[in-house]
């Protein structure tokens, strides 16, 4: 199993946070097709061979996820577009 881990600084408010947070998982779902939740301070997605989460942190992002077989084959552009949109947002 392949595992994505990515620490990204922020020094935005909570709140804009969150809502940045949640501009990044619709930009991941309609290109990957994930579904998302917020549980606590943590955004949880997933879609077949993939799960992971976003967990938001004062000053930082931790966005952490498991990639099954298939899922592994696409990591770099996966991992590549979730950093792009991290870039972007924050």
């Amino acid at each position: 199993m392949s595992r994505i881990e990515i620490r990204h600084a922020h020094s935005l408010t909570r709140a804009k946070a969150k809502k940045a947070i949640d501009e990044v998982a619709v930009k991941l779902a309609e290109r990957f097709g994930i579904d998302y939740a917020w549980e606590g301070d943590a955004l949880q997605f997933s879609r077949p061979g993939v799960d992971g989460e976003i967990a938001l942190g004062e000053g930082e992002l931790h966005v952490h996820a498991k990639l099954g077989f298939f899922a592994a084959m696409f990591k770099e552009p996966i991992e590549s577009e979730i950093r792009r949109v991290l870039k972007e947002k924050f």
